[in-house]
This record gives C-alpha cells, sequence and structure tokens, in this order.
C-alpha cells in the first residue's frame, strides 16, 4: 500500500501547489481496483477503531476539510464515514456567518463546533475560510487577516493540549479537473442544483485562491496540526489517502473499550 503519510507538509517550509501532484501517479502503482479494496479494508478497520474510540470517551479527533469548489470534500466525507457509529461521527459545514456570528469574533461559531471527548467531527470547510476567501473577496483589511494566521496555530495549538487531535486534508485538483466536474453539474439535470453563480466567479478567481491556499498551508502547518495535500482529481485515490491518514493517527490513539461498570462474570439476565 501507498504511504499516504507523504502527503504530509513540513513546518516552515513555503507552499507551492503547482508543484504537487492531482492524481495518483507517483504515489500508487497498482490499479484502481486495488486501491478501492485497500481503502475498504481501511474503512473497516476506521469504523472498528471508531467504535473503540467513543466507548474510551478519552480524546477528540477534528478533520478539517478544504478544496476548491468541486474539489470533493462531500464525496470523501460519504465515503469515509459510511458504516460509522452516527452518534460519535458528525459533519459541522461552514457558510457565510450570520449576523450573530459577525457580531463576535470569527472563531466563535468554530470553537463552538469542535468534538466533544469521544467524538469525531469533521470540517466541511472551516475557520480557514477567514484567511482565503475574506482575502480573495477583500472583505477585511490586509492587517486583520494577516494576523489570523497566528491566531488560528494558537488555537488549533490550544484544541491540541486539551485533547483534540487535528488533520487537515486540502483536496488538490486540476484547473482542468475542475472544469470537467462544474460542467458536469450544468449538463446533468440531477447535478443543476449544485451549480451557482458563485462558483464561477470563484474559479475566474482561481489564480488569487492557489495564492492564498499556499500562504495558508505554509504558515498554518505546524507539529500539533498537520496540513495534508491530497491528490484529488482521481476520487478513489482520494478516499484511499485521507481514509489511510486517519485510520494511521486512530491506531497510533490506540483507543480501548472501557472495563465494564460492574462485575458480569456470570451474569444471566432473567
Amino acid at each position: 500500500m501507498a504511504d499516504a503519510r507523504t502527503h504530509k507538509l513540513t513546518p516552515c517550509k513555503p507552499v507551492e501547489l503547482a508543484a504537487f501532484p492531482t492524481t495518483s501517479d507517483p504515489y500508487w502503482s497498482d490499479s484502481r481496483d486495488a486501491a478501492e479494496d485497500a481503502f475498504r479494508a481501511l474503512r473497516k478497520r476506521f469504523i472498528e477503531l471508531q467504535r473503540r474510540f467513543y466507548a474510551a470517551h478519552e480524546q477528540k479527533l477534528l478533520v478539517v476539510l478544504q478544496a476548491m469548489d468541486a474539489g470533493g470534500k462531500d464525496g470523501a466525507i460519504r465515503n469515509i464515514t459510511r458504516g460509522a457509529n452516527p452518534q460519535g461521527v458528525r459533519v459541522e459545514s461552514f457558510k457565510a456567518p450570520s449576523s450573530a456570528d459577525l457580531a463576535r469574533d470569527y472563531l466563535w461559531r468554530v470553537h463552538k463546533a469542535v468534538p466533544p471527548t469521544g467524538h469525531i467531527t469533521i470540517f466541511n470547510r472551516s475557520h480557514y475560510g477567514d484567511v482565503l476567501v475574506v482575502r480573495v473577496e477583500n472583505l477585511v483589511p490586509e492587517d486583520q487577516w494577516q494576523q489570523r494566521y497566528d491566531q488560528i496555530n494558537d488555537f488549533e495549538r490550544m484544541l491540541s493540549e486539551t485533547g483534540t487531535h487535528i488533520l487537515k486534508f486540502y483536496l488538490h485538483i486540476s484547473n482542468d479537473e475542475q472544469r470537467r466536474r462544474l460542467q458536469s453539474r450544468a449538463d446533468e439535470p440531477d447535478k443543476n442544483w449544485k451549480l451557482v453563480p458563485a462558483d464561477l466567479e470563484k474559479r475566474a478567481q482561481w489564480d488569487d485562491y492557489q495564492v492564498a491556499y499556499q500562504d495558508a498551508l505554509a504558515r498554518c502547518t505546524t507539529d500539533w496540526a498537520p496540513w495534508y495535500v491530497i491528490p484529488a482529481d482521481q476520487k478513489w485515490y482520494r478516499n484511499l489517502a485521507i481514509m489511510q491518514v486517519i485510520v494511521d493517527r486512530l491506531e497510533t490513539i490506540d483507543p480501548q473499550y472501557p472495563p465494564s461498570k460492574f462485575d458480569v462474570s456470570g451474569l444471566i439476565i432473567p
């Protein structure tokens, strides 16, 4: 099996996204069928580890997914969480902030959504919108979004130091693959609802968003909250790479079922 940890970024190292592959070619030499078999085996292991993680009720796991539009966040979430205990896994999505959100600091709504003990929470978009969208769209002055990189690092360090494991994935698709996916949304009636004018506007800002992502990835890759740049043109490899990193972390945590609260040896339920 390919070592998906090779997608992990190094702290304090510049990021040039154009140098990162968007396909599996450098990482996976076997067939797609073999990758999908490997993914199913990892998902089976994930389901077992997630049940133990929830039962142990000792730590938390936060998974952050970011991508350009049509990057595959929803599909990755569907495939990864299928079969997991829904009591212990939840998804939080972050769209435009409400008036209540805007009346508070930009991390307020994010902090409310972090996982409680024993839970795995997946962020579909995240607090990184506050150094991505706000930057490209000029929603706040530069001096405000510039200071947010350090604030985000401090926020994530605090979460880590209080029992939250953090894994952050940037789903890296090519400009051509985004075009194909957006075109399919226009061509296929059952996908029309997914396409909104803002998708086309942001596509026209592709280069600006790539620069913003490069800065966010480079400045917010830390030992306690690493970023992984996942080749995402091929959905089957994207799923495999993300799942392998998550399972690796859960294996390291090694959650165990807690002992019974009372002696059940010889117990016969009437």
